[in-house]
């Protein structure tokens, strides 16, 4: 039997116009046509009223935007626990403080009141968090209203992860440009790739200068090298972004598969006792479908995900437990955590089916055909 995996690369068949122009006219460096339109597609498709710098992956998107905000020694932030750690690397590397955040159920993600519990404990202590990072995960936009009125209510600057989330919209607005600072991910296993890249996705011009001034190691307009700040070697290749441009043209048709396979499992396991999808919450929340992601009720099927994940392995299928909670993670233990036991219960219950846009139908019946047969 042939692998499935759970979401690899979709190339579109339009990169290598963009990889070969770049070859000819010697672009291959963090310089070139390819990276800056490349931003000025990502602008255009994101809101009319942001700005995009392209990095070598999320996770130095999103130092950079950690930088941006200030965020120094000894800072606290306030972090989603349900999610990969690389959300909340960067502020170690900063040298601040996580504060972790539980789930509510409908989303999943960063619950609320979770999160105004955690911030008057921190104001009372006298230390009010200096930024948050909401992240939408496996491409479910979280509860931004609220989330955003705790933001502006307290001043505390925010910063969107939706790494997994291109594409996806919360009442209308495109996720990845709520926050002050947001970033994206084009790592191989995302909604569209550029084999290994990120973004961040500042307010203004001023803002993005300075990301990409950061990315570049920090360089001072000199005609000699010279540096009056600490930099980084962050910024994406003029050769990563003609893959980006070539992926461009297929995003949207990319999320309409994501989101077709969602539908696919959510009729196929509605015949299916102890199973639920994770699902929107209303038609204001628009999700990619990243990863269509079930929930494995044992005492109805007499099963545990850890015991479907295994069948499914046996017959050549990858799937993934879903995030395990970071306050549980050994090199996060020390830190507070703010929320109830939910994000430990999806952890032991939920599983990350294979979703990538490539997948065929006969692969998506020989899915559903082994878990249902499974659980019979």
């Amino acid at each position: 039997m042939s692998k499935i995996k759970l979401s690899s690369a979709h190339l579109s068949g339009h990169e290598l116009p963009y990889i070969q122009a770049a070859l000819d006219e010697n672009q291959v460096s963090v310089y070139g046509e390819n990276l800056t339109a490349f931003e000025n597609e990502l602008e255009h498709y994101l809101a009319q009223d942001v700005k995009v710098a392209c990095t070598i992956s999320g996770t130095a998107a999103l130092h950079l935007a950690l930088m941006l905000a200030n965020v120094t020694q000894g800072d606290e932030v306030l972090c989603q626990n349900m999610t990969y750690a690389a959300s909340v690397n960067p502020v170690l590397y900063q040298k601040a403080m996580p504060i972790f955040i539980g789930s509510e159920q409908e989303t999943w993600n960063m619950c609320p009141k979770a999160l105004e519990e955690a911030i008057k404990d921190s104001i009372s202590a006298g230390k009010k968090p200096k930024a948050i990072i909401v992240v939408h995960s496996y491409g479910m936009p979280a509860k931004m209203d609220e989330i955003l009125a705790l933001a502006s209510q307290y001043n505390i600057i925010l910063i969107e992860d939706a790494a997994e989330a291109l594409g996806a919209s919360y009442k209308g607005q495109k996720c990845g440009t709520f926050g002050d600072f947001s970033m994206l991910s084009f790592n191989g296993n995302k909604i569209i790739t550029t084999a290994g890249g990120g973004a961040i996705v500042c307010k203004n011009e001023a803002a993005k200068n300075k990301a990409i001034f950061l990315a570049t190691q920090a360089r001072d307009q000199a005609p000699h090298y010279q540096h009056s700040e600490i930099g980084y070697n962050y910024r994406m290749s003029n050769i990563n972004a003609a893959i980006g441009r070539g992926q461009m043209k297929v995003l949207k048709k990319h999320i309409s598969l994501r989101r077709e396979n969602n539908q696919f499992y959510k009729d196929a396991f509605a015949k299916i006792k102890g199973i639920t999808l994770l699902q929107e919450v209303s038609s204001g929340y628009i999700s990619n479908h990243w990863l269509t992601c079930i929930l494995i009720d044992e005492d109805e099927t007499g099963c545990s995900r850890e015991d479907v994940r295994l069948h499914l392995q046996q017959h050549n299928i990858e799937s993934r437990p879903l995030w395990k909670p970071l306050h549980l993670q050994p090199i996060f233990a020390k830190y507070a955590y703010y929320g109830t036991n939910y994000c430990e219960k999806l952890f032991k219950t939920g599983l990350c089916l294979p979703s990538g846009s490539n997948l065929t139908t006969q692969e998506k019946q020989r899915i559903v055909e082994v878990i249902a047969s499974f659980l019979a």
